[in-house]
């Protein structure tokens, strides 16, 4: 049954949102999968999806998809570019991987930017980005 089923918790992986800052001056915003942790983990995928309500209308965006061969460990992925008109939304991101023990264990973990998070109150430095961000792990 299902509580015969082991779950393992995500420890040391989190989805950044935060302004990458690019050739012509300017800054873009930008999701990564972040890999905080002492090994490397692979086969990573994030789906990504937006919805909510704005102005008494539901919006819901459409799914991303997205594969990371290979994150080693305290390093960093962009996955993809993010409109800041989506910030009054719930960004959802699902992140699936497996470690590079060869366990064959998947991991997963939905992260879950709810409206209005992503403001400048809440972000901080990201050593690892080298960036400004909203970190949720």
């Amino acid at each position: 049954m299902k509580s015969d089923i082991s779950f393992p918790s995500v420890v040391g992986v989190s989805i950044v949102i935060g302004l990458d800052p690019v050739s012509t001056g300017g800054h873009e915003w930008k999701v990564f999968v972040m890999n905080s942790n002492e090994f490397g983990i692979r086969n990573v995928l994030v789906t990504s999806k937006g919805y909510g309500e704005i102005d008494g209308r539901q919006k819901t965006t459409g799914i991303l998809r997205h594969h990371v061969e290979n994150l080693p460990p305290h390093s960093a992925m962009p996955i993809e570019l993010i409109d800041p008109a989506l910030f009054d939304l719930c960004n959802e991101f699902w992140v699936s991987y497996y470690k590079d023990d060869e366990s064959n264990r998947i991991f997963d973990k939905k992260f879950l930017f709810l409206p209005g998070s992503i403001i400048e109150e809440n972000m901080s430095f990201i050593p690892t980005l080298q960036i400004r961000g909203v970190i949720h792990g």
